[in-house]
């Protein structure tokens, strides 16, 4: 496998790791009623642990990776003055603070109660806007360049809400089969559904906002492998649109119904919207490393 591939392959993993991170930190920090908020971290505890395992050495790896790509030969990456070098890049220094932000995940860990699961927001949202600093939203210098990534900072976050609150979405379907959390459970998926509308017209609007700062307006764009992948994701987005929508207005008023398939077709649809999030990250992945239309 190549460098390339690696890299790619990385950065996917890296940014689904801070994706399920954040969005369910979202949960266990501000969305869950307040004393709902331990019985629902202990739930989710698992796969934060291994979100935030995964992400620090994710982006780790990506700093070796790319050392190896920049200097031509993945060998180099041993290299301690390669290392130093690429530290030293406009990558090096925005990355530094991607590992730090990760490693205060890892941190986070540490401690208690409502004290850990904001920590893990705080650095999940960080890591987030660290990624706003490179790629092709950083490609601006000036107050230009800092709008620009401000606006993907919270095209990130918007994602990261909603695509990132989709599993602990179907954990809570769960634990509203619960009596004793039936109520919490319910009152805290409400909450995800209301802010949840915001979350993706703001990743609709920041994603239009950052085409356009990147490539320009469609009407010029050339055909390229670029674009392609570009108009794939808009088709996989308006597909996730489509099935919250089915979700959220045909199938949640069905609910009260007894006997009713509702909840098991909400079940599946978010899952089928997970994977075609997934879908999204990885096309995300690739055209990233692409010179734009």
């Amino acid at each position: 496998m190549s460098l390339s591939s690696v890299w790619i392959a990385l950065r996917a993993i890296h940014f689904l790791a801070i994706l399920l991170l954040t969005g369910s930190a979202f949960y266990t920090a501000l969305l869950a009623p307040r004393r709902y908020r331990p019985v629902l971290a202990k739930r989710l505890a698992r796969m934060l642990i291994i979100c935030v395992v995964i992400s620090f050495i994710s982006a780790v790896l990506m700093l070796a990776t790319q050392t190896g790509l920049m200097s031509g030969d993945w060998r180099n990456v041993s290299d301690v003055e390669i290392w130093r070098a690429v530290l030293g890049t406009r990558f090096g220094q925005v990355w530094r603070w991607e590992i730090g932000w990760a490693a205060l995940s890892v941190m986070a860990l540490l401690l208690h109660g409502s004290l850990r699961q904001n920590a893990l927001l705080f650095s999940g949202v960080l890591q987030l806007i660290a990624l706003a600093g490179v790629g092709h939203a950083a490609m601006r210098e000036g107050w230009p360049g800092v709008l620009q990534q401000a606006n993907h900072s919270l095209h990130l976050i918007s994602a990261a809400f909603w695509a990132g609150g989709l599993l602990p979405l179907l954990v809570l379907m769960r634990e509203a089969r619960q009596s004793e959390f039936r109520i919490d459970a319910i009152r805290c998926m409400m909450r995800f559904s209301r802010y949840g509308h915001l979350a993706v017209a703001l990743a609709l609007l920041t994603g239009i906002i950052n085409s356009l700062l990147i490539a320009g307006t469609p009407l010029n764009w050339q055909i390229t492998l670029w674009s392609e992948l570009l108009v794939a994701k808009v088709v996989l987005v308006m597909l996730m649109i489509l099935l919250a929508v089915i979700n959220r207005y045909l199938l949640v008023p069905r609910f009260h119904r007894a006997a009713d398939v509702a909840p098991r077709l909400f079940i599946r649809l978010t899952l089928l919207e997970l994977l075609l999030a997934i879908g999204v990250i990885g096309l995300v992945s690739v055209f990233a490393t692409l010179a734009p239309a």
